[in-house]
């Protein structure tokens, strides 16, 4: 009998080594952990900084992952998953009374005490205060500071309802490649398209119920970006494949290729002549196409590579910024397509860093007039003032200094507050949150964040009714946000 219970004894300590052993194994042997550690980093990084950082945000991938999973398939609301996520390591041994609504009434969540509660959702740091505060630790953790990191608490005095979620209105999750960069169709609400690094390129629809409508292929590399005609019956990208592709969404079929002699870093349709199409290139050049025959109109050199790009509403301007960080407002006939350098705005920061969002808006509260948003890799947003009666001159108004990025990730201006003059941007972030700011707060800019993405956000964008955020990642997933109602 005892040579059994030995024998037994030794059996169960090699299949624990043995399961040991096979969790190492796949560990080392998952594809994802090196695409992740292997990625090409910045000439001027640090390399051991750069491998531990990408390891840590691998780790907290697969436990985003994870949790995102618990929280669909418990199917509760968003307040109870950021609450879920956001509780301290002593959550068990702390004696929180269970609510109802508690799952299992296991404590692990706690849901808002009516269907919508907007002070609640909002103050998204603050809304597990009754269970941090017996955990000094974790508050003075958390403390915020502008320079230092994008997941740094802020001093939140009230909420802001504009900027309030009700939580996921939708995840599209069938991608397996990093998710590039996400928009909606021009003055839509319910049509979303997303390019990937696969070369993919997937058009959706957002109102109920959700779907796929076409899966568009042709690239053989990353997308970079795209862009909707005005009646969104087609759709231009741009790939690191040196192509421009037109795509008719309708039969899901590419109908013309422009080939390049280089990548294809941005691209937009003029917003009065379809017919015209500008693109940016890593040959330091914006090229006018025509959409019809797909002949170049005109070309223009800059002195560096072109990486992002927007026209104004009345597309005799476009607004470009380059590989080291510069700004350039360029003038556009809208009869003949011909460009001509106007204004230069140079970075002064130090280390020059790509330029990734640049986004137009015709009217700003804080400005009063039409302004531009620059968003570099190094984290730096810039907020320019827009004079249109001198071909764009820009006067920089305010900035704010985020963390830098591994990633090319993108920003977007937030909509409209009609009782605030705060200037509020979306961004996505390295920590898998979308991070939202206001410009004019530089002491504590941070107002909320939403969180349900495993891996690095990548792209933002509002839909035009701007009752839904789509944000994208590199895993592959986009979430579409749905907004709260306010009043």
């Amino acid at each position: 009998m005892a040579e059994d219970q030995a024998m037994e004894k030794i059996s169960s300590e090699d299949e624990d080594d043995q399961n040991q052993k096979r969790k190492k194994e796949d560990c080392l042997s998952d594809p994802e952990f090196f695409s992740c550690v292997l990625q090409p980093s910045p000439a001027d990084s640090d390399p051991e900084y750069i491998g531990i950082r990408r390891l840590l945000l691998h780790r907290k991938a697969q436990s985003g992952v994870v949790l995102r999973k618990d929280w669909r398939c418990n199917g509760k609301g968003y307040v109870g998953y950021r609450n879920y996520i956001n509780r301290p390591r002593n959550w068990e041994s702390m004696h929180v009374p269970s609510h109802s609504s508690t799952p299992g009434q296991s404590g692990r969540w706690i849901s808002s005490s009516a269907p919508l509660s907007l002070s609640f959702e909002v103050d998204s740091w603050t809304s597990s205060r009754e269970l941090r505060s017996g955990n000094q630790a974790v508050s003075h953790r958390l403390s915020f500071s502008t320079n230092a990191s994008d997941s740094d608490r802020p001093h939140i005095k009230r909420a802001e309802p504009a900027y309030s979620f009700v939580g996921m209105h939708c995840i599209f999750d069938q991608c397996k490649a990093m998710v590039t960069v996400v928009k909606f169709g021009h003055m839509s609400s319910d049509i979303l398209a997303y390019g990937a690094s696969d070369g993919t390129l997937t058009v959706c629809n957002v109102s109920e119920p959700p779907s796929v409508i076409k899966q568009l292929i042709g690239h053989s590399k990353d997308v970079t970006d795209f862009d909707f005609t005005s009646s969104n019956q087609y759709i231009a990208s741009s790939s690191m494949d040196k192509t421009v592709r037109i795509w008719e969404i309708s039969k899901g079929l590419c109908i013309r290729v422009m080939y390049g002699v280089t990548s294809q870093l941005c691209i937009r349709f003029h917003p009065v002549n379809n017919n015209f199409l500008s693109v940016g290139n890593a040959n330091k050049e914006i090229t006018v196409f025509n959409f019809s025959t797909g002949r170049v109109i005109c070309k223009t050199v800059f002195d560096n590579e072109v990486t992002a790009m927007d026209h104004d509403h009345t597309g005799q301007l476009i607004f470009c910024g380059d590989a080291q960080g510069s700004v350039y407002s360029v003038s556009m006939d809208s009869r003949t397509g011909s460009l001509s350098r106007a204004h230069t705005h140079r970075s002064g920061n130090k280390h020059k860093s790509p330029v990734s969002t640049m986004q137009y808006r015709t009217f700003s509260l804080l400005a009063r007039g039409p302004v531009l948003l620059a968003f570099t890799r190094d984290g730096n947003l810039s907020f320019f003032s827009v004079a249109l009666e001198v071909q764009g001159y820009l006067t920089i108004r305010c900035s704010l200094q985020l963390s830098s990025r591994l990633h090319s990730i993108r920003a977007s201006f937030c909509p409209l507050l009609s009782l605030e003059k705060g200037e509020y941007i979306v961004v996505g972030s390295e920590d898998a949150n979308v991070y939202f700011y206001d410009l004019t707060r530089p002491r504590h800019p941070c107002v909320n964040k939403l969180q349900g993405h495993g891996y690095p956000v990548i792209g933002v964008a509002w839909n035009h009714g701007e009752n839904f955020l789509a944000s994208s990642d590199f895993g592959g997933t986009v979430i579409v946000w749905k907004r709260a109602k306010s009043s």
